[in-house]
């Protein structure tokens, strides 16, 4: 017996299984709770723009690479021109063709992305073609174009690191060509690992669902038509032949249980006389410990995924990402003071950095002096001055980086706009110091940086300037 679900038995459907979550969402979710159609143009328009990163970056990759390896085709040409046309004969129209695939292709309903399996991915999947059988309007024509977009730039991944491969054995079989092609070549091994990396990254970004999708998929994961959907068309499914009475006590006949497992390890640790239950604790702490270990290594390599590309440069974990997400925000402030207590004075600032490197920063910045008074008993709040900043971070080990900068200061109180326009009441500064980043349990605290700066421009002014300043702020 078929089930059918229209769009208002699905909306019951969604209201019904999501009504105690509806307390917990803001209000943008429990209007995507409601209109399920929402949901699906949310997804859609995610699957929509990750279609056009991967063909747009795969494509401009191509033509990267393609271009580094014109440079040493006529290089190696002028000094050898058999064995440029050996080496590099036919590239160029290969590179071509891959970018003209993953332009056009748009996927059928047995596409599967290759490579590291995603349970979330796989479950959103299913979910569309599940929702398109039953009547609701659905993405999966548009979710197949990705997956074979991704297949077609796995296709892709594969040719440029087997290109690498063959430059690199030519260049180490003839070390007469290591200087004519070595710059060209580095170039290009750079921009095969970024790829790589960008790669994966478009992947890995399936594997974060928000929370509204999760509790989508929660709902359908509950329905029995889904589940026997999902048995017989998900990704894992096809894998490993699952069974018709998958899930079924039938299918459990013949495996150990529970308590033959238990029984057979107390027989174990009872042969082993009375130190038997210590001695196999600590062979499980023991192997755990190396599981751990296993574990980091294969994390610091690229999160355990087969398709990695070691580097044999030191690669800036910034550079596949976008120009937004390299952004950093903070916020900071200094005081001064006219006694042990009581500050005369507060420096509020705010930053804008652009990050070069996974330490490396720089940006600009703006502050503003807020006067206190001259005490507890004359507490009174006035505009002390305005600042226009410029910074640059640079690591040095750990948590501490090398500070510097470049700041005008307008220090004299002021009521209107017109009285910051006379650039001689200005005043600048040049910072140089030492930064550290304190880690702090706190997650709202957890990027509290302390500066120690020296203003090396200080002893020029007039009056003097506060020489030595103190500063505290937060990255976000």
């Amino acid at each position: 017996m078929s089930v059918k679900w229209g769009f208002g038995g699905l909306l019951l459907l969604c209201l019904t299984g999501l009504a105690s979550y509806g307390q917990s969402v803001d209000s943008s979710a429990e209007k995507a709770i409601h209109f399920p159609s929402r949901l699906l143009g949310k997804l859609q328009a995610k699957t929509a723009n990750l279609d056009q990163q991967v063909t747009k970056q795969t494509t401009c990759y191509l033509q990267k690479i393609q271009r580094s390896e014109e440079k040493m085709r006529k290089r190696l040409f002028a000094v050898d021109s058999n064995a440029a046309k050996q080496l590099f004969d036919g590239s160029a129209q290969q590179y071509a063709a891959l970018a003209q695939k993953i332009q056009k292709d748009t996927g059928g309903p047995n596409t599967r992305l290759n490579g590291t399996y995603m349970p979330y991915l796989d479950s959103l999947q299913g979910a569309f073609g599940f929702l398109q059988k039953n009547g609701v309007p659905g993405i999966s024509g548009q979710f197949q174009t990705l997956q074979a977009k991704m297949a077609d730039a796995d296709q892709a991944k594969a040719f440029v690191q087997q290109r690498k491969q063959q430059i690199a054995h030519y260049i180490s079989q003839h070390a007469n060509v290591q200087g004519l092609l070595g710059k060209q070549y580095a170039g290009l091994n750079k921009d095969v690992y970024y790829y790589s990396q960008q790669l994966r990254q478009y992947k890995e970004m399936w594997n974060y669902p928000d929370q509204l999708e999760q509790k989508a998929l929660s709902v359908l994961n509950k329905l029995p038509a889904f589940q026997t959907f999902m048995k017989n068309n998900s990704q894992l499914a096809g894998l490993f032949h699952l069974p018709d009475n998958y899930g079924s006590p039938e299918a459990l006949a013949g495996l150990q249980t529970r308590d033959r497992v238990a029984g057979q390890i107390q027989s174990q640790v009872a042969a082993g006389g009375p130190d038997g239950a210590a001695a196999l604790q600590s062979n499980l702490q023991s192997a755990q410990s190396q599981l751990d270990g296993y574990k980091d290594k294969l994390s610091k390599l690229g999160q355990g995924n087969g398709d990695m590309d070691m580097p044999d440069f030191k690669p800036n974990d910034q550079h596949t990402k976008t120009f937004l997400q390299r952004l950093e925000y903070g916020a900071n402030f200094q005081t001064t003071h006219n006694n042990y207590y009581f500050p005369t004075m507060t420096d509020l600032g705010l930053s804008l950095g652009y990050r070069l490197g996974h330490s490396n920063v720089v940006g600009i910045g703006a502050s503003y002096k807020i006067g206190w008074g001259n005490g507890i008993q004359h507490v009174a709040l006035s505009s002390q001055g305005v600042g226009l900043r410029s910074f640059l971070e640079i690591k040095i080990k750990a948590s501490f980086s090398a500070s510097g900068g470049f700041e005008y200061n307008y220090a004299t109180p002021f009521s209107s706009y017109q009285d910051l326009r006379v650039i001689d009441h200005w005043t600048r500064s040049g910072l140089v110091g030492i930064s550290k980043t304190v880690s702090m349990k706190s997650r709202v605290f957890k990027k509290t940086k302390l500066q120690l700066l020296w203003d090396f421009l200080s002893y020029q002014q007039v009056p003097k300037t506060q020489a030595v300043l103190l500063r505290i702020g937060y990255n976000f």
